[in-house]
C-alpha cells in the first residue's frame, strides 16, 4: 500500500474511533436524573456509580436502579452498601402492593450478603441495619410492622447525623410510606414536608426532595405546598419517565391542567420508547381526564383510541389495568 493510501486509511480509523467515542461520551452526559452526594466508603469509581444509583432510586426507577447496584457489587465486592442498594430497589416503598415472598428473599439475601462484609463505618452500618428490619423476619411480620420498624431505624440515622442529607431524604420517604389513609391531620405527611422542604432549598437539584414532596402532598388539602417542586422535578431527572409524571399529580390537585397535559404527554411518551407500559398507560389516563376538564374532546378521544390499540398488556400491575379501564370510563362520564 503507498503511503498516502495508508496514511489516509489511518485517518478515517481515528476519526471514526473519535466519533465512537464523542458519541458515548455525549450519550453519557446527556443523562439528567438529578444531583445526589451519598458518601461511601468505597472506591472513588464506586462512589460514582452509587450516587446514579441513588438519583435513579429517588426517582422510583428500580429496575435501572437494581441494574446499576448490581453491577456495582460484581465489579466492588467488598463494597457492602452496593447490597444495601439492591436491598432498597427491592423494596417499593409507596406501592400499593407489598413485596411478594420471592422479592423479600431476595432482599434478604443481600442484606446478609452486606452484612457479612467489613461495613468501615457506623453511619454505613446504621444503613444497613435500617433496611434490615424491613426484610427481617417477613415470614412471622406483617408488612406494616417492617415498615414502621425501618421508619423508626432511619429516623434514629437522621437524628444521629444531622449533616446527612440522604438520612433526611429516606426517612421522610418513610413517614409517607406509613402515613395511615384514615389520618386527616396528615401527621407524617406535615413532618416530613419540613423535613424535604428543608433539604430541597438546600439542594434544588436532588430528585429525591423534589419527588418525595409531590408524593407528601399530593392530597387536595396539602397540594399547594408541592406546587415548587411540581414546576422543577421534571428539569431535575427528565431522563426518568416517571420524574416527567409525577408533577401531574398536584397539578391535577390544582386544577393545573395545560401543566398536566404537558407532563403527561412527555412522560408518555417517554414510557413508549422505554416499553414502559405502567408508566406509558398511567400518564394516558391522567392526560384523558385533563384533557376532558379543559373540553378538549378531540384530543381526549385520541388518547382513547390508542388506549383501545394497546387493548392489553402482559404486566400484573393494578394500576396499568386500572388505567385500560378507567380511560373509556372517564370519557364515557365526561361526555355523558
Amino acid at each position: 500500500m503507498k503511503p498516502n493510501k495508508l496514511f489516509i486509511l489511518v485517518a478515517l480509523v481515528a476519526l471514526s474511533c473519535a466519533s465512537t467515542v464523542t458519541v458515548k461520551e455525549k450519550a453519557e452526559t446527556t443523562e439528567k436524573i438529578g444531583k445526589v452526594n451519598f458518601p461511601i466508603s468505597c472506591s472513588i469509581a464506586a462512589q460514582e456509580q452509587f450516587n446514579r444509583a441513588v438519583a435513579i432510586l429517588h426517582s422510583f426507577g428500580y429496575a435501572e436502579a437494581l441494574k446499576v447496584f448490581t453491577t456495582l457489587a460484581e465489579n466492588n465486592p467488598d463494597c457492602a452498601m452496593s447490597y444495601w442498594g439492591i436491598a432498597m430497589s427491592l423494596w417499593h416503598p409507596l406501592s400499593s402492593r407489598p413485596p411478594d415472598a420471592e422479592t423479600l428473599k431476595k432482599g434478604w439475601a443481600a442484606v446478609e450478603k452486606a452484612k457479612g462484609l467489613n461495613v468501615k463505618s457506623e453511619r454505613e452500618r446504621g444503613y444497613i441495619t435500617a433496611i434490615e428490619t424491613f426484610f427481617m423476619d417477613s415470614k412471622v411480620l406483617d408488612h406494616r410492622t417492617r415498615a414502621l420498624a425501618y421508619e423508626r431505624a432511619m429516623e434514629q440515622i437522621y437524628l444521629r447525623y444531622p449533616e446527612d442529607l440522604e438520612a433526611a431524604v429516606f426517612y421522610a420517604l418513610a413517614l409517607n410510606a406509613t402515613a395511615l389513609p384514615t389520618d386527616k391531620t396528615y401527621e407524617n405527611q406535615h413532618k416530613a414536608t419540613e423535613i424535604l422542604t428543608k433539604v430541597f432549598a438546600e439542594k434544588p437539584e436532588h430528585p429525591g426532595a423534589a419527588h418525595y414532596l409531590i408524593h407528601n402532598n399530593d392530597y387536595p388539602p396539602l397540594a399547594d405546598r408541592a406546587l415548587m417542586a411540581a414546576r422543577r422535578y421534571a428539569s431535575i431527572a427528565p431522563s426518568v419517565p416517571h420524574a416527567l409524571h409525577m408533577p401531574s399529580h398536584i397539578f391535577t390537585r390544582l386544577g393545573l391542567w395545560e401543566e398536566s397535559i404537558h407532563s403527561n404527554r412527555a412522560s408518555a411518551a417517554a414510557a413508549k420508547r422505554n416499553s414502559s407500559w405502567f408508566q406509558q398507560l398511567h400518564a394516558m389516563d391522567y392526560l384523558v381526564y385533563a384533557y376532558l376538564q379543559g373540553a378538549q374532546d378531540r384530543e381526549a378521544k385520541r388518547v382513547l383510541d390508542e388506549a383501545n390499540i394497546i387493548g392489553k398488556v402482559a404486566s400484573d400491575n393494578p394500576a396499568s389495568a386500572y388505567a385500560l379501564a378507567a380511560i373509556p370510563a372517564r370519557y364515557a362520564l365526561e361526555r355523558r
